[in-house]
This record gives structure tokens, sequence and C-alpha cells, in this order.
């Protein structure tokens, strides 16, 4: 790289900033938080998993009646944010 782009006057070396944005941090440690966040995450998935396949243990017992009311309100209310989507990005 020429002189004439370099941001630092020229008697300063060059040096690396020490966070780049792209998850390298030079010399330093890993960070002990991080092993708790993706247990947080984990955590989540697996409650996410059982709330779901709950629901789905209900809704298969339910009768045919109520099984087309839900479906008629869901595809209803997607139908209606894919309208909100479309107008907000004008499609």
């Amino acid at each position: 790289m020429s002189e004439s782009f370099r941001t630092t006057p020229p008697d300063q070396p060059w040096s690396a900033a020490p966070n780049t944005g792209n998850g390298y941090h030079g010399d330093r440690a890993p960070d002990p938080t991080d092993a708790g966040e993706a247990g947080k995450v984990l955590l989540v998935g697996i409650l996410g998993g059982l709330v779901s396949a709950a629901g789905y243990l209900v809704y298969r017992r339910l009768p045919e009646e109520q099984k087309q009311r839900i479906n008629a309100q869901v595809r209803s209310a997607v139908a209606q944010r894919i309208t909100e989507i479309r107008q907000n990005f004008n499609i």
C-alpha cells in the first residue's frame, strides 16, 4: 500500500486494532462468559423444542372442527403479515 493512503503519520508504525470485528482478537484469552452464553442458547433451544412438541401433541388430539378453525386463523394471520411486509417494502 502506498504512503499516500496511510491514515497515520509516516513516523508511526502500522498497528493492528485489538478487535477487527472478524472474531479474531489477537493474543487475548478466550472470554469465559462465551461458554455461558452458548449454554443459554442451548437451553433456550431445548425448551423451545419441548414447548413445540407439547403444542403439537395437544393439537393432534383436538377435534377436526377446532383444527380447521386454528388453520384458518393461522392462514389469515400469515396472509395479513405478508400484506404488511409487501406494503412496507412497496412490492
